[in-house]
């Protein structure tokens, strides 16, 4: 056959996978509630919105700096907890460690609970447990750092050289010292990396953790979307965009220092 009649044989296949994903897309929609019109018909309130976004009010600079701060704080250290408590239960969560499936499993039901849980309904949570404040952002963040590094670090052990690990044992180490002696000069580079990973995730996720009042410039910026001062909107974002390509750019750099 030839590639033109295989084209052309093709065609009609591909125009009703096109069409189907045509009327899933209305379907879904017409679920949804989804109107085009209504889009369409608030064009004009969108320009009047991009029309304040796009005038900063840079003297408002200067009221973003403290929260900012505040914010950086709270993800270094709701990452440092998190990391301090996720390096022992990573050990405990993969049978690499413990040769124990009685322990490994149900330490990996927890985790996978934990994971499941979104940051701003933590936070929520945590808000109503402990108040409004700092506090509560930097629990939220512990918390998930907590939850990713684990998943991380013990997925990594399933993955290293078991031939120090038996070397250990055959010279009667615990499992504490196979642990320490065997296992971490394997992944002492790689917990790095994942922390600093987990904490460029951490300025971003800090950021929003103000809607539910857990500190931080997103109370700010929820405070400058409530009263409508969308010029001042543009500054925090702004600001909020500098910040992160810095970290981001130390973070990488650091990371390929480590490994």
């Amino acid at each position: 056959m030839k590639l033109k009649d295989t084209v052309h044989f093709d065609l009609p296949k591909k125009l009703l996978y096109v069409a189907i994903l045509f009327a899933l897309v209305l379907f879904s929609g017409n679920i949804a509630g989804v109107q085009l019109g209504r889009f369409f018909g608030n064009i004009r309130q969108m320009g009047v919105f991009m029309g304040y976004f796009l005038s900063p009010d840079w003297s408002f600079l200067s009221r973003t700096i403290d929260p900012l701060i505040t914010t950086i704080q709270m993800a270094v250290v709701g990452t440092v907890f998190g990391c301090l408590v996720a390096i022992p239960m990573s050990f405990l969560a993969t049978t690499v460690v413990t040769q124990s499936r009685l322990i490994t499993a149900p330490i990996r039901v927890f985790m996978n609970i934990v994971r499941t849980v979104p940051t701003l309904l933590l936070a929520a949570l945590f808000v109503a447990i402990f108040g409004i404040g700092e506090v509560t952002g930097i629990i939220t963040l512990a918390v998930f750092s907590f939850g990713i590094i684990t998943k991380l670090m013990y997925d990594l052990m399933e993955t290293i050289d078991l031939s120090p690990l038996e070397a250990a044992e055959a010279v009667g180490a615990n499992r504490t010292q196979v642990a320490v002696w065997a296992v971490v000069p394997q992944i002492s580079h790689q917990i790095a990396s994942y922390a600093l990973y987990v904490f460029e995730i951490n300025i971003r996720a800090s950021m929003i953790l103000g809607y539910v009042g857990a500190g931080g410039i997103g109370v700010v910026l929820n405070s400058a979307l409530g009263l409508f001062r969308y010029d001042r909107v543009s500054v925090i974002i702004l600001v909020i965009i500098a910040v992160i390509v810095v970290i981001d750019f130390i973070s990488e750099y650091c990371r390929k220092r480590l490994l």
